[in-house]
């Protein structure tokens, strides 16, 4: 069965994935869809990272996270992050009645961050095994929710060329199994090497398979150039993270500019969903995300003049 969020094998671009509802209702956003329009550019998710202070105070649970964010914001797809249900990737009873509830408020499913389960480039074989072993659990989650990929750490020792050789392996092992189940392996610069975007882009040319991928976030670049680490990630990218921690009075983004990081995605030819990822501290979360919401929802109109769309 054709998985309903596939890409495309192309590695510069994935398949349009459906017209998001994005806007902010009463806070002056569109929220019809036309065809050709600024929404047809990109679409808008949130990942449930976004959200990770509410949900360790125990205020929301990952059950009511698709309700919460079609009610909240009017965004129809998000991502999961599987530190708040590690117990649950093999519980059927919890994984349906997660389909179920995002499928009752029309909530895409896209994909699950993965945490803790090991590092993919351990040195030791064995151990690196394991961490294979460790997340396919969360392929087979992912595929019975519906999701396109599950992301990944290339987590491995500091040698910049041991470790590419560790990790590519890893991942390899790992993208083997997930395209038997029609689902891709992202990785994100999260740390480390993979914050180096020349490393982690040679690292996905070296697994050569088209269902490993890279999801480029615009943050997380710690002594490398954030933009150009964006733009190196993008070639591969099949799906994108908007970073967001503090914002000035007129509303952008201040460690990113947000017009500078879309021209990037666009220019790469990608046109699929950029996730929502607020983590600022400042700010109640829910109003984190509405800020990012509208700065996204504000340059894809803007860009939505020069920038044609892919059918």
């Amino acid at each position: 069965m054709q998985n309903n969020h596939a890409f495309s094998l192309n590695r510069r671009s994935f398949l349009q994935q459906g017209l998001a509802l994005a806007g902010l209702a009463g806070a002056g956003l569109a929220t019809s869809v036309q065809a050709g329009k600024d929404k047809d550019l990109f679409n808008i998710s949130l990942a449930q990272w976004s959200l990770h202070r509410t949900i360790r105070a125990n205020k929301m649970n990952t059950l009511a996270f698709p309700a919460f964010t079609k009610r909240h914001f009017g965004i129809d797809a998000v991502e999961y992050v599987n530190q708040f249900f590690l117990d649950k990737a093999k519980d059927t009873v919890f994984l349906r009645e997660l389909k179920k509830r995002s499928d009752d408020v029309g909530v895409k499913n896209l994909l699950i961050m993965c945490d803790r389960e090991g590092k993919i480039g351990e040195a030791d074989k064995s151990a690196r095994k394991l961490t294979v072993e460790n997340h396919k659990k969360w392929v087979d989650a992912a595929r019975f929710l519906g999701c396109h990929s599950i992301r990944v750490n290339a987590y491995s020792i500091d040698d910049y060329e041991e470790a590419k050789r560790l990790v590519i392996d890893g991942l390899r092992q790992l993208t083997e199994y997930a395209a038997k189940q029609e689902i891709y392996v992202l990785v994100e610069n999260h740390g480390g090497l993979s914050s180096n975007g020349k490393w982690l882009a040679s690292v996905i040319r070296g697994v050569d398979h088209p269902n490993c991928g890279t999801l480029p976030d615009f943050g997380n670049f710690t002594g490398y150039d954030r933009y150009q680490g964006v733009a190196e990630l993008m070639l591969y990218a099949k799906g994108v993270s908007a970073k967001s921690r503090r914002f000035d009075t007129k509303g952008e983004e201040i460690e990113s500019s947000y017009l500078k990081m879309l021209k990037i995605v666009l220019d790469a030819g990608y046109r699929g969903y950029i996730g929502i990822e607020y983590e600022g501290k400042d700010l109640p979360e829910i109003e984190g995300i509405r800020l990012t919401q509208q700065l996204l929802s504000k340059y894809r109109s803007e860009l939505a003049k020069k920038y044609t769309v892919k059918k």
